[in-house]
């Protein structure tokens, strides 16, 4: 039984990450499965294309004139059908969040969703161009330097390239497990599409492990924040009203950030800053401790109040790397303490990373973030608070641990 090898290979490409998305998370984080299934189940049409492509070829080359090359093509016609319940999954996200803002903002929530032809134009879109975010609008600053780190304390500063941003500014930390990362890979999307309605987005490298260790990563965000209050305003950025945001390992940051306001013990060397933030917004985020030899908890639980800003998190079932049962008891607590709207969106087949694409599913994301921060936000400048939004001096009630994690 002759088989054409490289009908064949082409499709098991695709097979294989097909059923590795399909897999979905098993006991134990697996990122092999992670890197296998990543690009199908976030993209599923850009498998289908290929699949498309390569069997067209394949009958125009005379590679399935055997048994052989129609057992390929069966395989193909399975993968494809593995690919259309990652779409249809994908396509869940809408109502997902829709759901999420309704729970978490009830009558606060003032924003409808984007209209049905709007919906269907970014669709498209983004089933032709995945990657495309929409530059063309959007001026980008690169590099700024915010510390004294080097490479490591740079960001890149997004706004409309035509016109005054007048909007809030977003602070954006990248993914990597605390070791590794950049600025300009998750969430683009995210950052284009603000800057783009007038908002100043700011993404940021910050000190990693093992050269630098717990809590430098959050003094690293915390000092993104004061150089957006004391130098943004020279890049037409609004510094009174400031969300912090992240992905991952940044989630993890983003939340200690804005539960921690003008903490003097988490801003050595610049303890009069004002760090406070109106909301905060956490991708896929890690939410456990950080190993460290420092005395200060890492976990974002340890930090917990009723005083905490806003929260939007959004985390997929099928993660592979943070399973969704973290992120599940980790906003649990949070509405357990704080007294602020919670917003909670899971995704029907999510996976880790899911913001590196602009996809139908990080699409619906986006669509929420601005429906949680039209309710959320005040509607003009915020004068700044000597104390923290605990109601005491910045330092006062900061969990500490002796020894180890809390």
């Amino acid at each position: 039984m002759l088989v054409p090898l490289g009908y064949l290979a082409g499709v098991a490409v695709v097979a294989i990450g097909t059923a590795a998305a399909l897999a979905g998370p098993r006991a134990r984080p697996s990122y092999v499965r992670y890197l296998l299934g990543f690009m199908v189940n976030e993209v599923p049409a850009v498998g289908l294309l290929w699949l498309g492509a390569a069997t067209v070829l394949a009958f125009r080359s005379g590679d399935v004139d055997s048994a052989g090359g129609w057992a390929v093509v069966a395989l193909a016609v399975v993968t494809a059908g593995g690919l259309v319940i990652l779409a249809r999954r994908a396509l869940l996200a809408d109502d997902a969040v829709t759901r999420a803002l309704d729970e978490g903002l009830g009558a606060e929530r003032v924003t409808p969703r984007p209209s049905w032809l709007r919906r269907r134009l970014r669709l498209a879109g983004v089933l032709l161009a995945p990657v495309v975010v929409g530059r063309l609008r959007v001026k980008r600053v690169a590099d700024l330097s915010y510390g004294d780190a080097g490479p490591r304390n740079l960001l890149d500063l997004y706004r409309r390239r035509a016109g005054a941003s007048d909007g809030p500014t977003l602070v954006y930390l990248h993914g990597g497990s605390f070791r590794r990362g950049r600025k300009s890979r998750e969430a683009r999307a995210l950052l284009y599409r603000l800057a783009r309605e007038g908002w100043t987005c700011v993404s940021a490298t910050y000190r990693l492990s093992p050269a630098a260790h717990f809590p430098d990563h959050v003094v690293d965000a915390k000092k993104v924040i004061a150089w957006v209050r004391a130098h943004g305003p020279a890049y037409g950025a609004n510094p009174a009203v400031v969300v912090m945001a992240g992905s991952s390992a940044g989630a993890h940051l983003a939340a200690i950030a804005a539960l921690t306001p003008n903490d003097a013990e988490l801003q050595p060397g610049f303890e009069a800053a004002d760090t406070s933030v109106a909301a905060a917004v956490c991708l896929y985020g890690y939410f456990g401790g950080v190993a460290g030899p420092g005395t200060v908890a890492s976990s974002p639980v340890a930090y917990l109040s009723p005083g905490a800003p806003p929260f939007f998190l959004a985390h997929g079932d099928a993660d592979t790397l943070v399973q969704v049962g973290h992120a599940r008891s980790f906003v649990r607590r949070l509405r357990g303490t704080s007294s602020s709207p919670v917003v909670y969106a899971e995704l029907p087949g999510g996976q880790h990373g899911f913001d590196l694409f602009r996809s139908v599913r990080f699409e619906a994301v986006v669509d929420g973030i601005e429906a949680f921060m039209a309710a959320v936000l005040p509607p003009g400048p915020q004068p700044r608070s000597g104390t923290d939004r605990r109601g005491g001096s910045a330092a006062e009630g900061r969990p500490r641990v002796a020894g180890g994690e809390r």
